[in-house]
């Protein structure tokens, strides 16, 4: 009896991928987890963010919200503890910024090749750690085909508008499903879990999404 979770997350959400790891770690200690079918679902935060942002990545938080740039990096330091917490390494010195529909195009690609989750930490791991261009063609050509996805269909993507339906068919089924916010869990479309919650509340969520499926008359 499969269980399916859905995970609605953008690759420049730094609670996205810190969500990503509690909810591995809740995976990890769950009885059934063998049986669960993990699908990451597209959600652009920014769906007008340019392609090449000007200025620092601090800047243009402080710029996004009105707020100090002294507040800004306060609020990035912050962020880079939580990650640590979590095995993460967040160098939002180097964070470029960038639009994210392609990159999320890409993931539906790679999908195909049984690669999803492998690029969803790659392309999260390229824009938090190691300071990737998210946006430029060719920096997400590199990166994707590191799994095994080829080179000759990432390009024909990058050059077409294959996979955009898909990614707006996602962020259209999280607005039917009233999620306004990443990340958010959608398990067996029954549950939503809103954050990055800790590792004990996700398994309490797969716990009680299992048993109570398991109770239901065939």
């Amino acid at each position: 009896m499969p269980l399916t979770v859905e995970i609605w997350s953008d690759i420049v959400c730094p609670w996205c991928y810190i969500g990503k790891r509690r909810f591995e770690a809740a995976l990890e200690r769950f009885e059934h987890r063998d049986e669960v079918t993990v699908m990451w679902r597209s959600f652009e935060l920014d769906q007008e963010a340019p392609v090449a942002p000007e200025g620092t990545d601090a800047e243009r938080l402080a710029a996004k919200y009105g707020m100090s740039l002294e507040r800004a990096q306060t609020l990035h330091a912050e962020m880079t503890e939580r990650g640590a917490a979590e095995g993460l390494e967040y160098r939002f010195d180097l964070a470029r910024g960038g639009n994210t529909f392609d990159a999320h195009r890409l993931i539906h690609l790679a999908a195909t090749y049984g690669h999803q989750a492998a690029a969803q930490e790659r392309l999260m791991r390229a824009y938090f750690t190691e300071g990737e261009a998210i946006s430029d063609p060719d920096t997400l050509l590199r990166l994707v085909t590191e799994l095994g996805v080829d080179a000759d269909e990432v390009r024909d993507v990058l050059a077409g508008d294959r996979f955009a339906e898909d990614v707006r068919e996602d962020e259209q089924l999280a607005t039917r499903l009233g999620i306004q916010g990443v990340p958010f869990f959608v398990l067996d479309r029954r549950y939503g879990v809103s954050g990055a919650q800790q590792p004990e509340v996700l398994l309490q969520a797969l716990t009680q999404t299992w048993d109570e499926a398991v109770s239901l008359p065939s």
